[in-house]
């Protein structure tokens, strides 16, 4: 479907939510030819008790509200949907068939559910034992933690990184974006890449186990050293240890803001002359004064629109950049220089492109999110060699679908 460096790599996609979504989503945009194994309620019901977050396509739910989730088109571009029923046996069979005939397996369920499904890695690796199996679990695999419910704003405090958002140790923030999503999603796909390499090597495939919680740590920052040699390192919301002036500061209009960050004397030498200040204060002086730098630079930003500001600053070479909202990074001119975002999907929505670009990658070859159970006969055709009536007869068995139930 795709051309690129994993064209040829074929990937089953039982993931869901965000974590396993955008990961596959990476190895898609890369080429991968990736099937959305997908169940009959996998998009929800035929009827929306509310909207969903992110809202619909297009702004309504339309007779398909299933297909019209803004957040899950957001996420599955470049897959053909699967629509199969795994709690039937013959469904369970048909996966294990296109295991046969797959490269990757992924999969963010919790800890013990493929195994409650017949699914553990054995069973696997018995119908190809070139198979790759991720598993994505929130804790991993094994842990007291192994089975407890994980979403991202949950396991981003246990990891550690919440503990210096915020502006004191009284009111401990979270990022309030599930940040261990894309995080283990970056994992994910650089995991998948490392196992097919390793594949090439042994002639076999392996387990790739994944956990949310552990990827946070991962990212843990200097504070997570400063504390193990006996330091305390301390929220200290907007400010910076090592830089001063550094912050975010109003400008003139609504909600408008520019971030600041003044990484040594020589960007404060220029600053102080836009300010006034003066010009031979050191980090130690600057970071006493922080409070009435903070005053004098709004004072100067309040009194201009935030880009004019940000050009002023960054023509003086102090670092300084606008505070966009999603309207305004949609529109920012350095993404529509490079064309990030595309729009391909119903109703010419702007997507998020991939931040990757080398020979051999072109997004106007990508194809929309699929509609649910879009691509049944053709996936079982392609890589089963099924005929229209063999997959007649498991629709007529409630084992393929291509909307929800009810």
């Amino acid at each position: 479907m795709v051309s690129g460096p994993l064209q040829g790599v074929r990937i089953l996609d039982l993931t869901h939510v965000w974590a396993g979504p955008l990961g596959v989503r990476f190895l898609a945009d890369l080429g991968a030819e990736v099937v959305k194994v997908e169940a009959p309620y996998g998009r929800g019901p035929q009827v929306f008790p509310s909207e969903p977050i992110g809202g619909w396509m297009g702004g309504a739910p339309g007779p398909e509200p299933w297909n019209a989730n803004a957040l899950f088109t957001k996420l599955h571009r470049n897959r053909r949907s699967l629509c199969v029923d795994l709690k039937q046996q013959q469904g369970r069979a048909l996966l294990l068939d296109l295991v046969g005939v797959s490269d990757v397996l992924i999969e963010n369920f919790s800890a013990r559910a493929m195994d409650s499904m017949g699914l553990d890695f054995a069973t696997l690796q018995a119908a190809n034992e070139r198979i790759i199996a991720v598993s994505m679990p929130g804790y991993g695999l094994s842990g007291p933690y192994r089975d407890r419910v994980a979403f991202g704003p949950t396991v981003e405090p246990l990891s550690g990184l919440s503990h210096m958002l915020g502006y004191d140790e009284q009111s401990p923030r979270n990022s309030a974006m599930a940040l261990m999503d894309p995080i283990g999603a970056t994992h994910a796909a650089g995991a998948v890449l490392t196992a097919l390499r390793k594949r090439q090597q042994s002639g076999r495939g392996c387990r790739v186990e994944m956990s949310l919680h552990e990827g946070g740590v991962c990212f843990s920052g200097p504070w997570l050293l400063e504390r193990q040699l006996g330091g305390n390192p301390r929220c200290q919301g907007n400010r910076h240890p090592l830089m001063a002036p550094h912050g975010v500061f109003r400008c003139c209009g609504e909600d408008q803001w520019l971030a600041l960050a003044c990484a040594d004397d020589a960007q404060w030498s220029a600053l102080s002359e836009m300010l006034g200040l003066d010009a031979t204060m050191d980090l130690s002086a600057r970071q006493a004064a922080a409070a009435q730098i903070d005053t004098a630079i709004e004072r100067w930003t309040l009194a201009r629109e935030k880009h004019e500001a940000v050009e002023l600053l960054q023509a003086a070479g102090v670092s300084a950049g606008p505070v966009n909202s999603t309207p305004d990074m949609v529109a920012d001119s350095q993404v529509l220089a490079r064309n990030f975002f595309v729009t391909y999907e119903q109703f010419d929505v702007p997507m998020p492109g991939n931040p990757i670009r080398m020979h051999g990658l072109d997004s106007s070859q990508w194809q929309r999110c699929p509609g649910l159970g879009e691509h049944n006969a053709e996936v079982l055709e392609d890589w089963l060699g099924m005929d229209a009536g063999q997959t007649r007869e498991l629709v007529s068995q409630g084992v393929l679908h291509d909307r929800p139930p009810g």
